[in-house]
């Protein structure tokens, strides 16, 4: 199994389990959303924690071999879960999500981060938006990241493709909470806390009115984000970048088309 569901107290805790980076597969994104369906449709949970059970990883992204083999239907598969089912599974959820960040989170794992309402992060945590150098856009992120630090300051993280800090991701809005190191889940389990004695309904009829005034347009975005990643993945450019990942060495980008 690559994704561990436990409930502690009212808290349902799903964990990326797949080492060694915890990369992205059509059944992992398949079973961590079936278990935040779970976790929606449970009663007894009120507070809901992403995490991950490998240590210092949270989740490195997609599996860029699937782009490197040139199997556009199984990246276009990996991007409607990624995307378009995560995005909506989460905005229906019903109940508030925290991501609990130790370690690296890169590509599809600041995805699957950005996704749930809150991310609290230890001091052992980086972040980082690589996909510019292997040659695709990190399309998604261009609808919500200016959202939360602003339209500059995304576009520098965006196409620069540097990591960044626990601090500096709070500092910006990014992180809710910056927790010791390797203590990420800790912080998230006394923010859940905190949120699981608070009225359920309140919460419930609360969440769906905040997603709703804050969508303004976001999950149709998210689709078009979706086939703009897969048309870039097809481009030489894709191909040459994931290529010189693979293979170790700096990549020789061709030509404008």
């Amino acid at each position: 199994m690559m994704i561990r569901y436990d409930v502690r107290g009212q808290t349902a805790e799903i964990l990326f389990d797949n080492p060694p980076v915890n990369a992205l597969s059509e059944q992992m994104l398949d079973d961590y959303l079936a278990a935040l369906r779970r976790a929606a449709a449970d009663p007894a949970v009120r507070a809901v924690i992403v995490g991950s059970a490998v240590p210092g990883r949270f989740c490195a992204g997609l599996n860029l071999m699937a782009i490197h083999a040139g199997d556009h239907a199984r990246v276009r598969n990996l991007l409607e879960r990624l995307y378009v089912r995560n995005v909506d599974t989460q905005f229906h959820m019903g109940k508030p999500t925290i991501a609990a960040v130790d370690g690296t989170a890169r590509g599809g794992g600041m995805t699957l981060a950005v996704s749930c309402d809150m991310i609290v992060a230890s001091e052992s945590a980086d972040f980082g938006y690589p996909e510019v150098d292997a040659g695709v856009p990190p399309s998604i992120h261009f609808s919500h990241l200016p959202r939360i630090v602003g339209r500059h300051r995304a576009f520098e993280l965006l196409f620069t493709g540097r990591v960044f800090d626990a601090r500096e991701a709070a500092g910006m809005g990014l992180v809710v909470r910056v927790a010791p190191a390797g203590q990420a889940m800790e912080a998230a389990r006394a923010l859940a806390g905190t949120l699981c004695a608070k009225s359920p309904e309140v919460l419930r009829h609360g969440r769906e009115a905040f997603m709703q005034a804050n969508d303004n347009g976001y999950r149709a975005a998210v689709r078009a984000a979706a086939d703009s990643f897969c048309v870039a993945a097809g481009r030489p450019s894709a191909r040459e970048g994931i290529a010189a990942f693979v293979e170790k060495r700096k990549p020789i980008w061709p030509a404008d088309a």
